[in-house]
């Protein structure tokens, strides 16, 4: 799976912007402010619809404009064209001219492994966080995954309303919560059983992987929830009994919405007891785990970015991301400085300079 190219129109600080990109390797070097970063958020967007910064959508659209668009060819088996409009009117998607009604449609046909430098504090973290981090991994392995989630979120929102109206009239029926309750449980389970299939997956890499970076073993990624090894019946009855409290705090106090992951190593966790060369090392033994899921479990050969990494990790680091990159994975580098990116990184990429705001390639020597 590889970009060949991409076009921009009113997205962040480019006007109008077209690139063709090598379909191995690209480093894209310029100051902080000059939209390097802004290039591969618009990969990232045109592949999932949503920005890896986590800000509202409307700020990738051009100050002062009324919309923004990102188109890009993608060759896998055939070439395809996608199409993103984002407006005031909302958001729209296109694979070959052709509008996607559904955006969950739409996903896990562009797929992409991102590592930016906000991920190395992953670990230091909120859960909310990591469950983001999980959902938008599973959201490009299953269309169905992002539809369950969607509709649990739904249900949720639905639920915590009603029992708020419970609080101020406590004689209203319970019947409808009974069976938001029940969608809850029913939905719940099925993202439970995706989730577990997909930490269970990473466990299969991320402990070899660590083991090949630091020479240590002992790395888990631990699924922790509170639907493990519970059937519907045991969950019931802890909705039940947890009712008077979730209509006290207007909100429900259990459930998957609470999921979290915890990196351990040797059963220590690292965010307490790990250094900052774990935590990092553990983040890159997490991220070149997806590779080989996309790899050797569905098949894919997925897009890489690393963004800014340059600035963030000594090159011993560098060098064991590297190790992980083979020829055939579309690789995007951004840098403030072509002097910190590996040789072997550069020998045989296409090089983009931004300088303000214009876009040269430039030849490596």
């Amino acid at each position: 799976m590889k970009f060949i190219n991409i076009k921009l129109t009113n997205f962040r600080n480019y006007r109008k912007l077209n690139l063709t990109f090598n379909p191995s390797k690209n480093i894209i070097i310029g100051e902080n402010g000059e939209g390097k970063t802004n290039i591969v958020e618009a990969l990232y967007v045109l592949a999932l619809s949503k920005s890896f910064r986590g800000s509202h959508e409307d700020v990738i659209i051009m100050s002062g404009e009324e919309f923004t668009c990102i188109e890009g060819t993608v060759k896998n088996q055939y070439k395809d064209k996608y199409k993103l409009v984002l407006s005031k009117d909302g958001k729209k998607v296109f694979i070959n001219n052709t509008k996607i009604d559904k955006i969950s449609d739409y996903l896990s046909k562009i797929n992409i492994v991102l590592f930016t430098s906000e991920d190395l504090k992953l670990i230091k973290d909120t859960p909310n966080t990591r469950r983001r981090l999980i959902n938008i991994e599973l959201s490009q392995y299953s269309n169905e995954y992002l539809k369950l989630l969607s509709n649990y979120n739904k249900v949720l929102k639905q639920r915590n309303a009603y029992l708020k109206m419970l609080y101020f009239n406590g004689n209203a029926s319970k019947d409808y919560l009974d069976i938001l309750t029940n969608q809850l449980i029913d939905i719940g389970l099925k993202l439970f059983n995706y989730r577990n299939d997909f930490i269970n997956n990473i466990s299969n890499y991320i402990e070899n992987n660590y083991y090949k970076i630091a020479k240590k073993h002992g790395l888990v990624l631990d699924y922790k929830s509170d639907f493990s090894n519970k059937n519907k019946d045991d969950l019931l009855k802890i909705y039940k009994k947890n009712l008077d409290k979730d209509i006290t705090q207007g909100k429900t106090t259990f459930g998957i919405h609470h999921d979290d992951y915890i990196f351990e190593l040797n059963k220590n966790n690292l965010k307490d007891y790990g250094s900052e060369g774990e935590q990092k090392n553990a983040i890159i033994s997490l991220k070149m785990a997806e590779i080989d899921i996309f790899r050797n479990d569905l098949n894919i050969i997925p897009i890489l970015i690393l963004d800014d990494l340059f600035s963030e990790l000594d090159k011993k680091k560098i060098n064991n991301i590297l190790d992980f990159i083979s020829d055939d994975i579309q690789t995007f580098v951004t840098t403030t400085d072509l002097a910190k990116v590996d040789k072997k990184l550069k020998i045989g990429s296409k090089i983009f300079k931004i300088k303000s705001g214009n876009i040269k390639e430039v030849n490596y020597e």
